[in-house]
């Protein structure tokens, strides 16, 4: 892990829609079994999805009911709650010339600097966080 990228938490639904279709890519069987638990700044414990782009680190926050309620409402995701074909073969034409890390190896890492490395997103609203 570069520790000169920024790091970033944001919520699901305030990332773009390229970074969303990027992390599709990388957690094609949805996001749930994938999350990671650690205490933020002020000691709640929060769950989050690792991602890794060429420039940041993300931690996607969301709990395990956000996760399955985004892939079951997603019409990129089959009943099975796998990414179809179609969406798949889309999105890697689109962004084939991107590096993605294996978020298995590296979310060991990123739990373990997420409580004061990160950058909390500037309209996170803390009071709405839901906690695992």
């Amino acid at each position: 892990m570069n520790p000169s990228k920024p790091r970033v938490i944001k919520d699901y639904e305030k990332l773009d829609p390229e970074i969303q279709e990027k992390i599709k890519l990388e957690y094609p069987s949805g996001y749930s079994e994938n999350l990671i638990y650690f205490n933020n700044k002020e000691g709640k414990r929060v769950s989050a999805l690792p991602f890794e782009t060429e420039d940041k680190y993300y931690l996607v926050r969301m709990t395990v009911y956000e996760a399955e309620k985004i892939i079951e409402d997603d019409d990129d995701y089959d009943s099975t709650g796998s990414l179809k074909d179609s969406a798949k073969e889309e999105y890697e034409s689109k962004y084939s010339d991107d590096e993605f890390l294996s978020t298995e190896t590296e979310a060991e890492e990123v739990a373990d600097v997420a409580d004061d490395n990160y950058d909390d997103d500037d309209d996170f609203d803390e009071e709405g966080a839901d906690e695992d």
